[in-house]
């Protein structure tokens, strides 16, 4: 009988955990250094968010302010890269007036923060702020993925009030109706939601590794494996990607906020429907929404299916403009003019179409961003 072999270290558990941002060089980059260098200033803060004014380096500015909800389950950072492919710059450029809002990352003693808490403390006292400042009446919205659905609740909770404070309202691979969730669907069934409910009473929150874990399995071959076989196999040196730092930069869920969520939205999907959801003392119906919308869903979004996300044309009261653009939940929207890719429009009205399908149909081809 051959020696007894001990357990060694876990080598596998830093790739599961972190997936390919276990392997890029986290030297290269850094916030404030070569990651969010668009000059601005906190000028709000509150027990949930930090916001954000960046200023205009043009001689005119546009009238109307732009805020913009990121998601909150990773930094704000993911709209100022590298000046390069830095949406912020771009639109500060373009003569705008933008606020981002910063989430603070929940620790235990935010256990009790809900949904209407952030909608509170988020756009709501966000807007606020906004047309305080710049003396402007109405102000634009901007929500990437979950922070386009949290704009999505509270533009319905405003349109039952009467309330106009919001003009324009754009989506960026955002989801209102829930019954399409791409591969996601595969970690929302009842028992999951139930294990990560188990985990956030246990800590007083959903731990990022946790969410990071999930997202890098729906990408295995691209987030694990390909990176087992060409940097740990083959010993090869990953070239730095802001993206994967980004990526790796996660926060946690604040518990009542995230059950909230993850029940009324990939469990019963109750958002689209009229009058199921009360928030704020309002029914909601998406249907009351009547801003001018433009929205984006992304061709190999497998987070946001493009054909979810168009779903936004049927949902909505007023004019929307879809857009499809080639690639997938982050590279399809973080994409600068000049870029690589292809993007999809209909030169007729959107709402027309009654099915994904029929919508791309008739839609043109675009070379770039």
């Amino acid at each position: 009988m051959g020696p007894v072999l001990q357990p060694g270290p876990p080598i596998w558990l830093p790739i599961f955990r972190q997936g390919a941002s276990a392997w890029s060089t986290q030297e290269a980059f850094a916030p404030g250094q070569n990651l969010a260098l668009t000059p601005g200033k906190v000028v709000h803060r509150n027990r949930l968010m930090e916001l954000i004014q960046y200023a205009p380096t043009t001689a005119k500015v546009h009238k109307t302010p732009l805020l913009i909800l990121p998601p909150w389950i990773n930094k704000y950072y993911i709209l100022d890269m590298q000046p390069k492919n830095s949406l912020v710059r771009y639109l500060v450029e373009q003569g705008f007036t933008v606020f981002l809002i910063s989430w603070k990352n929940p620790d235990a003693s935010m256990d009790e923060i809900g949904i209407e808490d952030y909608m509170d403390l988020g756009p709501l006292e966000a807007s606020d702020v906004v047309r305080d400042i710049t003396g402007s009446p109405t102000v634009n919205a901007m929500g990437y993925c979950i922070g386009g659905t949290l704009l999505t609740m509270t533009l319905a909770a405003l349109a039952a009030k009467g309330d106009k404070r919001f003009n324009a309202a754009s989506f960026m691979v955002s989801l209102q109706d829930f019954s399409r969730v791409g591969d996601t669907a595969v970690f929302m069934d009842e028992p999951a939601i139930d294990l990560i409910e188990q985990q956030m009473m246990e800590r007083g929150y959903l731990d990022s590794r946790e969410m990071s874990n999930m997202f890098n399995l729906l990408r295995s071959n691209d987030l694990i494996w390909a990176n087992v076989v060409n940097n740990y196999l083959m010993g090869s040196k990953p070239p730095a990607f802001d993206l994967l730092y980004w990526n790796s930069d996660g926060t946690r869920m604040a518990r009542a906020a995230h059950s909230w969520y993850l029940r009324n939205t990939y469990v019963e999907n109750n958002l689209i429907e009229p009058g199921k959801i009360t928030l704020k003392g309002e029914a909601l119906d998406l249907g009351r929404i009547r801003q001018d919308t433009y929205a984006v869903g992304a061709e190999k979004d497998h987070i946001v299916p493009w054909d979810a996300a168009w779903r936004i044309t049927q949902l909505f009261g007023g004019e929307v403009r879809f857009v499809r653009a080639s690639s997938g939940h982050i590279a399809g929207i973080i994409n600068p003019p000049g870029g690589k890719g292809t993007y999809w429009t209909r030169e007729s009205s959107d709402a027309g179409a009654s099915s994904p399908e029929q919508w791309l149909q008739s839609a043109s081809r675009h070379e770039g961003s």
